[in-house]
């Protein structure tokens, strides 16, 4: 149904479907729980899992000697093995069957040939204030620091992202009104976001940002995104 006058054109439908879609996030600590991002009403799946030891231990020793690390690529499932080992050195053989792992998982549960990989340490906020992402789905974990952040969809207000925020900070804009909904995935959490190019999905892609680290903080982070 349209109401019109003078000024404007409104989709009465249209304007109630955005305001009454519901979105949830989903956990679990096995992979299977994956399968629930194709859910209309998930907009974030996170698979709980525990880093070993030995990959924790062999990640700190690569980012105190290589700091600045950063790969970007596009992989296959029968490639992704043997170029992040490449990148990342022999020792890494851990970490590299780990990344592997995920991008197989990735491609077998969107039905994918390829996926575009990034790899990369940062010392720094890379993205410091809620957004969400243009993309249908991307997956995200950190092998050592801290994790994303992300609010809740029920709390979020949407009109204040981007230029909405009119450049005030996240506690500034009213995003969020109570700092206790920022919610935090932990390190080595898997977790699949929603974004807005998901079919259905539109004013309801996860919001997200990277968490404030300290001078000394470093984060390895891994994104897997569609690559048609």
């Amino acid at each position: 149904m349209n109401v019109t006058n003078s000024d404007y054109t409104l989709d009465i439908d249209t304007c109630c479907e955005q305001v009454t879609k519901v979105r949830h996030s989903i956990q679990g600590n096995e992979p299977h729980i994956f399968t629930d991002i194709y859910r209309a009403d998930v907009n974030m799946a996170i698979w709980q899992r525990p880093l070993s030891s030995t990959l924790s231990d062999s990640v700190s020793i690569f980012l105190t000697e290589k700091p600045r690390f950063k790969a970007s690529m596009t992989v296959s499932p029968q490639s992704v093995l043997e170029s992040i080992s490449e990148s990342l050195g022999a020792e890494m053989h851990e970490l590299s069957e780990n990344i592997a792992e995920l991008v197989e998982m990735f491609c077998c549960l969107f039905e994918l040939k390829r996926v575009g990989l990034r790899l990369t340490v940062v010392d720094s906020a890379m993205c410091p204030k809620f957004h969400v992402d243009n993309v249908p789905c991307r997956l995200i974990t950190t092998f050592q620091g801290v994790g994303t952040e992300w609010l809740p969809h029920q709390v979020a207000d949407r009109e204040k992202l981007g230029r909405g925020s009119n450049g005030k900070s996240d506690s500034e804009s009213g995003i969020y009104q109570n700092k206790n909904d920022i919610q935090q995935l932990n390190c080595g959490d898997v977790a699949l976001l929603k974004g807005e190019h998901w079919e259905g999905n539109e004013q309801a892609g996860l919001v997200h940002r990277s968490p404030a680290l300290t001078s000394d903080e470093r984060r390895l982070i891994l994104t897997l995104d569609f690559s048609y």
